[in-house]
């Protein structure tokens, strides 16, 4: 008698909100985990409750700012075969505004919202792409499509995962790895007080549960979607901006300036 083949998803940023719903949603589909986070206490809670749907569930205590413990994760995921999905989920805010800003506070947040996706996605696109399988989400933001709306780094950092996963989707098509781009607008989680506010300041129409976001995400990845936006009631306006993106292509490197910015002298 055959048994089905256990697989392990590694959950980035797992001791809370999106990070421990993924946990929770990926443990009721049969994978096993690791959790990464920086809470042991909160860690091993989310440990326990998926431990319930009958899964093997590792947590692993890591500061992803740390080049260290980055490394750490980064030689899990090229090295145990079990791993055949990452979730990139660890991120972090500031308050917004750039000018009075703390650099170092940025610089914190950059590390964990580009430096640590980018490395973890680099360790995990090696070792899925080399054994023909493998699903990689990354965890963007719909302010990667609206910078004005907040935090100019904090929004860039998240366009950056976006433009990240766009680019992976491509390189890997046909090598038998999945590569999504989640983009939450805004989500009910802890994520506010590092970012300085509050879900409650914002229209309750325009906050979404973590477990409805995670779930909406889900079934985007069920349904093969590269970028899935959960709030957006239609698919095709998302499909019209990117072919109005893909439209720019031809001219966006072109042999000489266009029209308008020649000299009338020249």
């Amino acid at each position: 008698m055959t048994h089905p083949v256990r697989t392990t998803a590694l959950i980035t940023g797992a001791s809370s909100g999106i990070g421990a719903i993924y946990a929770d949603r990926l443990a009721r589909r049969g994978h096993d985990l690791i959790l990464v986070a920086r809470d042991p206490v909160r860690l091993t809670a989310v440990a326990e409750a998926a431990t319930r749907h009958s899964v093997a569930v590792e947590t692993i205590r890591a500061d992803l700012a740390d080049p260290a413990d980055l490394r750490r994760i980064e030689a899990r995921l090229r090295e145990d075969p079990a791993i055949t999905m990452l979730v990139n989920n660890a991120g972090i805010g500031t308050p917004p505004g750039l000018a009075g800003a703390d650099p170092d506070a940025l610089e914190r947040m950059i590390k964990v919202n580009v430096t640590a996706p980018t490395r973890l996605a680099t360790a995990a696109a090696s070792a899925f792409a080399a054994a023909g399988r493998g699903t990689i989400v990354n965890i963007s933001s719909v302010l990667a499509l609206a910078p004005e709306l907040f935090s100019g780094v904090y929004s860039g950092t998240k366009a950056f995962v976006l433009n990240l996963s766009l680019s992976m989707r491509n390189e890997l098509a046909g090598r038998g790895v999945r590569v999504q781009a989640v983009l939450p607008g805004a989500t009910r989680t802890a994520f506010w007080d590092s970012a300085g506010g509050s879900a409650d300041a914002l229209p309750a129409e325009m906050v979404m549960a973590a477990e409805e976001m995670v779930d909406a995400a889900l079934a985007g990845l069920d349904a093969g979607e590269d970028v899935t936006i959960p709030s957006l009631p239609e698919r095709a306006d998302w499909d019209a901006f990117n072919a109005a993106r893909a439209k720019l292509g031809p001219n966006l490197s072109r042999q000489h300036a266009a029209a308008r910015y020649r000299s009338v002298d020249a």
